[in-house]
């Protein structure tokens, strides 16, 4: 395999192996895509990408990392969306969607804002009312109430509406969003699920809700289209989630209907310690997709394209997901390419800069 080499998923096919990683813009009113999220995404597939994912998109308005989040909570929220995805499939990118909820991380400040912690409520902010306890993830963070299995149920049902949300736009890819402390992520952890019925305790019961969730969207989203996880493989903490859970996770949400899992890690408690540093989560990718028989992408720190390359020559992962690294070059593929020796198609309205 080679970076750029071209491959399918289901009936999709993707011009290569390199994915724009979901990454938070803190720029939406009330959940709605505007003239940012258009350029901001839209330049991504220019470049070159062979996937151009958006940022987690909440399945619900009380499950937005922050006010400022898009949403896919109603169907209003459509029509801007598929006007973002017409742009990014004119360009050959296959255009994606991270539906998500942010359970008890729900309700913070945009990173640039003076305060710190929650977002008061008279300030935009909103109790998270959906977790997997009823503790937040610092002792300054807003208390959430714990999801009762009703509310469960009703999570299902959202994902499930926005990935129906996501194919009235156009979208070809879903990827759920099972990392990073966000809800689905809770219930996973046994560092923060401490319920007792049938969601808490065992592996199974902790897994539950998100086969649930996977089983819902799938009724919805096409066979022919493919379904990516996105998980944190360990919680970078003793008696945490372990790259073991992450391969048992991955055999049982196969058959299910995933077709791929993004392999992160970390964010279920704030004093983990993470040894950050380039390809630092690549061996997850390599053990998920060795011990499971599914295909991966790997995250975190991928810089250079001769790393890229490597990764995806030795068989580590079947996809490179770069997500800082698209902020600071927006056409990344296109040099990468370049430095590789690989011929690419470029827009033609860039073609006199190519040489």
């Amino acid at each position: 395999m080679n970076l750029f080499d071209s491959f399918k998923i289901r009936d999709i096919s993707f011009r290569n192996r390199i994915a724009v990683s979901p990454m938070c813009e803190y720029s939406s009113e009330d959940g709605f895509a505007n003239d940012w999220h258009l350029v901001h995404l839209g330049s991504r597939a220019v470049g070159g990408a062979g996937a151009v994912l958006t940022e987690a998109i909440a399945v619900l308005a009380k499950g937005r990392i922050s006010p400022c989040d898009l949403g896919i909570w109603k169907d209003a929220h459509i029509e801007n969306l598929a006007r973002i995805v017409r742009f990014v499939r004119q360009q050959g990118s296959v255009a994606g969607t991270q539906l998500a909820h942010a359970g008890f991380k729900a309700s913070t400040a945009a990173p640039w804002q003076n305060q710190r912690g929650p977002v008061a409520v008279t300030e935009g902010g909103w109790r998270p009312i959906y977790s997997s306890t009823s503790k937040g993830f610092t002792p300054e963070s807003l208390e959430p109430e714990a999801l009762t299995p009703e509310g469960i149920a009703q999570v299902a049902h959202a994902f499930a509406e926005g990935a129906r949300r996501s194919l009235e736009a156009g979208f070809e890819l879903v990827e759920i969003h099972g990392a990073h402390g966000y809800l689905i992520h809770q219930f996973l952890s046994p560092l923060v699920n401490t319920r007792t019925d049938q969601y808490g305790g065992s592996f199974g019961n902790r897994t539950r809700i998100l086969r649930e969730v996977v089983e819902a969207v799938r009724k919805v989203w096409p066979e022919r289209l493919p379904l990516w996880l996105r998980i944190s493989a360990s919680d970078w903490t003793e008696g945490g989630w372990t790259i073991e859970d992450s391969v048992a996770l991955a055999r049982q949400v196969k058959p299910l209907g995933v077709d791929l899992i993004d392999a992160s890690s970390g964010g279920i408690v704030p004093a983990a310690k993470i040894p950050v540093g380039p390809g630092y989560q690549t061996s997850f990718a390599e053990r998920i997709r060795h011990g499971a028989g599914i295909l991966t992408g790997t995250v975190g720190m991928i810089i250079a394209p001769e790393q890229a390359q490597h990764i995806i020559a030795t068989g580590q992962a079947d996809v490179v997901l770069l997500a800082r690294e698209f902020l600071r070059h927006p056409y990344w593929p296109l040099s990468a390419a370049q430095v590789l020796k690989q011929q690419i198609a470029w827009p033609k309205q860039y073609e006199r800069a190519r040489f």
